[in-house]
Order: structure tokens, then C-alpha cells, then sequence
């Protein structure tokens, strides 16, 4: 059991940033496409947990100090430094084995999954003690995965989206510091090294601003010609209510409700969001596959 803790399966979900390039260029009934897409999420699921048991090896004293990341395999010793090593290696053995599967497509998805791995051992290392760079790798991880997503398929990536992509994560990951700045005003103890470097004003500014620019950002996409073309309809506008209904949503999780530090455990247990994520993937079902 705690060997699958450290691996994180539950933030897989993550992964499912991958699918976004078929999803938004209506090809989710293209088994060949779907079947890609799948491969580079599994791949990237398991390149993520590779760095995972990464980061909780080189944590581990840092953690001990923390009151909730105390519990982590490493940190709290029901994982040895050697297996957490080991495992770690089979991780990235296991992401390079679903990558093989792609057939010619692999060697660009390798790169782009290779990059992605770089990018964050050297945040675990290094990176994440700079405030504001720490975020932006965060939601440039998740850029990585949409192109991953498709070079994958062979479907090209709108400006938009990527644009939608980083912004979204940008202001997850914001509001995940925010929950960082609120244990360090209550207990004295900064839970990160940079955390310092953040305060409730400059933290309710930035979410403020990435979630205005994320939905106009939004908006603009789906009234684009581009999108009218891509998708071959008008109607697309229709899905930012649930867009905007969704980030006010994280946005009360955040400020009134004070719980922003995991966005996968809001998205896997918060019934609000779970119905808002829902409405608007029916959505746009609807509007682009039943049109």
C-alpha cells in the first residue's frame, strides 16, 4: 500500500490534459486517435509518478516537518530511500515502454515527455524555491501535455488552447499557494521554502487576474473563426457559463472555504464541481458531436 502512495495514482486525473487536443477537435470517435491520446496519458502518468517518488526521496527531511506531508512513504519511513530509487526507475521504464507503442509518432511524444521530465526533476531540485517560477512550470507541465496530447494523434494545437491551458493551471496553481500562505500565517512556519515570498494580497490578486484572462481567453476562443471552422458551428459561446460557473467555484473553494491546496481532491470529492465539469463537457458534446 504505501508503494502505491508514493506513486500518487490519484493525480493521474491530471493526465487527462492529454485528451484535450481529440476532445477539442471533435475526434473522441476516432478510435485511432483515442487509442494514441491513451497511450501518451498512461505514458505521462507514469513518467509524473516517476518524479514523484523523486520528489518525496530529496523532501523527506523537509516534509518530516510538515503536518500533513509527514505521512508520505519516505517521510515517515514505510518506504526505504532504495525502494523509493527502485521504483522510481520502474516508472520511467514503464513511461518509455507506452511510448514505444506509438509506432513513428514516438520519438516526438518521447522528446516532448523527456522535456517534461527534466523540467521537473529540476523543480524538484532546484526550481521550486522560486516564487512565480514555481507556479508557471506547474502550468507549463500541463502545456506539455496537451502537445504531447497532439503530436500523439497528429492534430494540431490551436493558440487557444494552449494559450487556455496554461492559464487555467496558472491559477490552480495560485490557489494551491494560496493554501501554502494561509498555514504559514496561522502556524509561523513556512511550508515551502518560498512561500515567504507570497502573501494573501499579492496571491488574491494573481487568481483574480488569471481567472479574468482564463475566461476571456475562453470567450475568445469559442467566438474565434477558427474555432467556428474546427468545430463547424457558432454555438460554442454557450459553454462558458460553466466555464465561468466552475472557476467562481474554485474561487469560493479558495477564499471562503480556505481548502485550494489539492485541486485533484476538489475535483475528485466536490460534488459542485464535479456537476459544473460535467454540464460543460455535455456540453460541448452536444453542441459539437450531436449538432
Amino acid at each position: 500500500m504505501e508503494l502505491i502512495k508514493i506513486i500518487r495514482p490519484q493525480q493521474w486525473v491530471k493526465n487527462l490534459f492529454v485528451l484535450i487536443p481529440v476532445f477539442f477537435a471533435g475526434s473522441m470517435t476516432h478510435g485511432g486517435s483515442v487509442a494514441a491520446a491513451a497511450l501518451a496519458m498512461a505514458a505521462f502518468s507514469f513518467a509524473a509518478s516517476s518524479v514523484y517518488c523523486f520528489n518525496d526521496i530529496i523532501d523527506a527531511d523537509e516534509d518530516r516537518r510538515h503536518p500533513v506531508k509527514c505521512r508520505r512513504p519516505v517521510a515517515s519511513g514505510a518506504v526505504s530511500t532504495a525502494q523509493a530509487y527502485a521504483l522510481m526507475a520502474l516508472m520511467a521504464a514503464l513511461a518509455a515502454a507506452a511510448v514505444a507503442l506509438l509506432g513513428s509518432r514516438a520519438w516526438q511524444v518521447a522528446a516532448v515527455i523527456g522535456g517534461y521530465y527534466a523540467l521537473n526533476m529540476a523543480y524538484c531540485a532546484w526550481l521550486k524555491r522560486f516564487a512565480i517560477i514555481d507556479v508557471c512550470v506547474i502550468a507549463f507541465g500541463f502545456v506539455l501535455r496537451i502537445l504531447a496530447g497532439g503530436l500523439a494523434t497528429g492534430i494540431g494545437l490551436s493558440k487557444w488552447i494552449v494559450l487556455m491551458t496554461f492559464l487555467l493551471t496558472l491559477f490552480l496553481s495560485l490557489a494551491k499557494r494560496r493554501d501554502d500562505v494561509l498555514r504559514m500565517n496561522r502556524t509561523g512556519h513556512a511550508p515551502r521554502r518560498n512561500t515567504s515570498r507570497y502573501n494573501l494580497t499579492f496571491i488574491n490578486q494573481a487568481i483574480t487576474i488569471t481567472a479574468a484572462v482564463t475566461i476571456v481567453c475562453y470567450v475568445m476562443y469559442t467566438v474565434s473563426p477558427e474555432a467556428a471552422a474546427v468545430m463547424h458551428t457558432d454555438y460554442l459561446y454557450l459553454t462558458s457559463v460553466f466555464v465561468i460557473i466552475g472557476l467562481l467555484r474554485y474561487l469560493q473553494i479558495a477564499v471562503v472555504d480556505e481548502k485550494s491546496g489539492d485541486p485533484t481532491a476538489v475535483a475528485l470529492h466536490d460534488r459542485f464541481t464535479q456537476v459544473t465539469v460535467a454540464c460543460w463537457v455535455l456540453s460541448f458534446i452536444a453542441i459539437i458531436y450531436l449538432s
